[in-house]
């Protein structure tokens, strides 16, 4: 069993940052690729960025040269820092832990005001 505590999220104006964190307890040593996830009111959950156990990252479109996802394997914690944010940011953001399962956390909530 893995648990995923997300923290970080919160209201900005459009064009500011937030950083996202997420803490895995548990079954840490399973642990492969870490990544989030977002879901916008209405909309299906939509992946965002994964980061594998070393240094590889991979983001959808829109974020790209935005975000950037990071991961501290000492502190079991995955990172999200979000730059220039537009209102279409706006979602809840889910962590997930890949090992022998699929794990997620409970989401943390991004607002971005226009």
């Amino acid at each position: 069993q893995v648990q995923l505590v997300e923290s970080g999220g919160g209201l900005v104006q459009a064009g500011g940052s937030l950083r996202l964190s997420c803490v895995a307890s548990g079954s840490i040593s399973r642990i492969n690729a870490m990544g989030w996830y977002r879901q916008a009111p209405g909309k299906q959950r939509e992946w965002v960025a994964t980061i594998s156990r070393g240094t590889t990252t991979n983001y959808v479109d829109s974020v790209k040269g935005r975000f950037t996802i990071s991961r501290d394997n000492a502190e079991n914690t995955v990172y999200l820092q979000m730059n220039s944010l537009k209102p279409e940011d706006t979602a809840l953001y889910y962590c997930y832990a890949d090992s022998s399962y699929r794990y997620w956390g409970q989401g943390t909530q991004v607002t971005v005001s226009s």
